[in-house]
């Protein structure tokens, strides 16, 4: 059964990520340019604001964050502390792009896309972001970055450019980071929802959440549709897997750009939701960085 957590009344809330050692929900508003976390107990909730947006966040594994932020990424070594840049900002002078969706491998390399709000040109890209500050072009000619995932062993790179209605799935060679070629993974069709974030399960399901979509759904690691989760809001725009057992969802959504008779019929738009899943996600690991 779908809950809500927290009515958070987010413009675009997005990237949740589970800290198993501090028990919280990280989040994002990239919108309102507020970095989150939320204790999923009692739905306390502390928040950060910044001076731009920030369109994902991940633990690093000596403590902070790394954040992908409007030209760049940029590293926060203790909440509340005011972000500092790291590796290039290959998106300064590019307005219409920003960072948007990201995760972190095995190896502790942060891999984070954009977006472009010029969808005549697919200008955006997907980058690795090694700990020593390096900064790769990894897929180009893209619209909006989003979905980033790795299976369990690590072997498989799961991706969306949002638009396409398309997930794909690239193998990778762990060790070096380096990407094969992608193949299709699943195709959704037109008008039932768009690939949003996502993650992958210790079965090595891949969740993803559909942008207009109305719900979350779980899909085989062949791409088959395994499970279709309904949600009380339109535009779902991430999950993530966590809670002391690992079994818990939770499912940011966006509240902006609505008109008065869809917020109505929506009134948690840009909440926080949570549901109960059989298989248990895979605990995340931090940033090298």
């Amino acid at each position: 059964m779908v809950k809500l957590l927290l009515d958070a009344r987010a413009l675009l809330g997005e990237s949740p990520r589970w800290h198993a050692a501090e028990a919280r929900l990280y989040w994002v508003d990239i919108d309102a340019h507020r970095i989150h976390r939320t204790d999923p107990a009692t739905a306390a909730t502390e928040t950060m604001q910044l001076d731009g947006p920030v369109g994902c966040v991940a633990p690093r594994a000596n403590g902070g964050l790394v954040l992908g932020m409007k030209d760049g990424c940029a590293l926060i070594d203790a909440w509340g502390d005011a972000p500092r840049p790291f590796g290039p900002a290959l998106l300064a002078g590019i307005p219409e792009q920003r960072f948007n969706d990201g995760c972190v491998d095995a190896a502790g390399r942060f891999w984070v896309g954009s977006v472009t709000s010029d969808k005549s040109n697919p200008g955006a890209m997907l980058f690795r972001l090694d700990p020593d500050g390096s900064l790769t072009p990894m897929i180009g000619g893209l619209l909006t970055s989003n979905g980033a995932a790795f299976s369990p062993d690590g072997r498989t790179f799961y991706h969306a450019d949002t638009p396409t209605h398309a997930l794909r799935a690239y193998d990778v060679d762990p060790a070096t980071g380096a990407l094969g070629d992608g193949r299709p993974f699943h195709q959704f069709e037109p008008g039932t929802g768009r690939p949003d974030g996502g993650t992958v399960d210790a079965e090595g399901c891949y969740w993803s959440a559909l942008w207009d979509g109305w719900r979350v759904v779980r899909l085989s690691p062949a791409g088959e549709l395994l499970q279709t989760v309904e949600l009380p809001v339109q535009r779902p725009s991430m999950i993530a897997l966590g809670g002391p057992d690992m079994k818990t969802a939770f499912v940011t959504s966006a509240g902006k750009n609505l008109t008065d008779e869809e917020r109505a019929g929506q009134p948690n738009a840009g909440g926080i939701f949570t549901f109960r899943v059989d298989v248990p996600g895979v605990v995340q690991p931090g940033f090298g960085g």
